[in-house]
């Protein structure tokens, strides 16, 4: 393979063999408010994905009425990577692989701040210096915690010296808190995606009011009520053989998408995959980055917000903080570190009309999308929570007009 063609796995062409199917949406028929037309429209459509050959594995969940109606798998967890032989081990992607959410770890960690506000713990309004003092000396003190929630703090990744800007420094937090603090702000209230600083400061927070680790928190007040496996900042080590690997894939990333992948990722993009297949990576707590979960679990998480804040008769969340977790802060507006057009509420990426980041139409919807196509959302104009994990990360390639077609039609026929 040339270093001019795209990356892409070998896509046989009969999916069977490679599927794993935790529902019964063939044998049920219509059901959730859909019909056997709409269901087969959404799982061709997932099929298309995955022949568009950017990813190795992908896996997704769709909830509507809070009624399960996929929970499936395609492809391999590991062993079919664009650079691996033919003749590789392989290992089937299923429903019960875990996947890392990357970037959609921030949604999880920005309702924790919201619960823990919820509790009195802290005021969203009040500055992050009240809390972290240190974080004030260089000219940070007015920035408060709603800022940092909604990409408004003024240190986004690009802030830290760029000698320290190493996948290794991630995995030393009290470094990382040092350097964030040390920092002094660049982008003002300007919105700027805050891709790995803005969790480590929300988390810092926690830690500093509650006395307790972020990953007891989410154990506490999501993980164990939710009842989940994983959904959890890392990986214990017995499930390592477990999870997914990540697989760099897609059409070649070069000038200028290069420099903005970078500066929003805080090291070059294939350094990233790379790292991010580490056992240090899956021991580290990141809060903004390696939440380890599967589709399902993912999809939950965001039925509970659809649900407001309940989950089995067991409340979670306030109605008003499930509220406020979805409010816009803003209109849309270019993002200094993407460089697109964004709308943030404190904590999620919010969805746009005509067309936004989870289809068409989709201005109630709120999620977060992880290193390039991991997505999590929730819909409520379409009684949906879903969750689309792949493994493939391309940032180029004609996977995404088959993305762009899959969003469609899950808009369309949850319409």
């Amino acid at each position: 393979m040339s270093a001019s063609q795209p990356m892409k796995v070998r896509v046989p062409r009969d999916l069977h063999a490679i599927t794993t199917t935790a529902d019964d949406v063939e044998q049920a028929g219509p059901r959730a408010g859909l019909s056997s037309t709409d269901t087969k429209a959404i799982w061709a459509a997932l099929k298309g994905l995955y022949r568009s050959g950017a990813h190795p594995g992908v896996s997704f969940c769709l909830r509507r009425h809070g009624e399960v109606v996929f929970n499936r798998s395609i492809g391999h967890a590991e062993g079919n990577g664009p650079a691996d032989p033919p003749l590789a081990p392989k290992r089937l992607l299923t429903p019960d692989t875990p996947v890392c959410l990357f970037s959609a770890s921030k949604a999880v960690t920005a309702v924790l701040i919201h619960k823990l506000a919820e509790d009195g713990g802290i005021d969203l309004n009040q500055r992050v210096s009240h809390y972290l003092p240190e974080f004030g000396a260089a000219g940070k003190q007015q920035t408060t915690i709603s800022d940092v929630l909604a990409h408004r703090g003024g240190f986004p990744t690009m802030n830290l010296p760029k000698p320290e800007r190493r996948v290794e420094l991630m995995e030393d937090w009290d470094r990382v808190i040092r350097l964030i603090c040390e920092a002094p702000p660049t982008s003002g209230r300007q919105m700027s995606y805050h891709a790995i600083t803005g969790g480590f400061i929300l988390a810092e927070v926690l830690q500093r009011v509650t006395g307790e680790p972020i990953a007891k928190f989410l154990d506490q007040h999501i993980r164990k009520p939710l009842k989940m496996k994983h959904f959890t900042y890392g990986i214990a080590k017995k499930h390592w053989p477990d999870v997914a690997i990540n697989y760099e894939a897609g059409a070649p990333v070069r000038f200028p998408i290069s420099t903005v992948a970078e500066r929003a990722l805080f090291v070059p993009f294939p350094e990233v995959v790379r790292a991010s297949n580490t056992d240090s990576f899956k021991t580290a707590v990141i809060p903004a980055g390696n939440i380890f979960a599967t589709a399902d679990e993912t999809s939950r998480f965001f039925q509970m917000l659809l649900d407001g804040g309940v989950v089995g008769g067991k409340r979670i969340l306030k109605v008003e903080t499930v509220a406020r977790i979805a409010r816009p802060v803003g209109r849309m507006n270019l993002d200094r570190t993407l460089m697109i057009p964004m709308r943030y509420s404190e904590g999620m990426m919010l969805g746009a009309r005509p067309a936004g980041l989870y289809g068409p139409d989709t201005a109630d919807a709120f999620g977060h999308l992880g290193f390039m196509n991991v997505l999590g959302w929730a819909d409520p104009s379409r009684h949906l929570s879903a969750a689309l994990l792949t493994t493939g990360k391309a940032i180029l390639g004609t996977h995404l007009i088959a993305l762009s077609r899959l969003l469609t039609v899950i808009s369309n026929r949850c319409g």
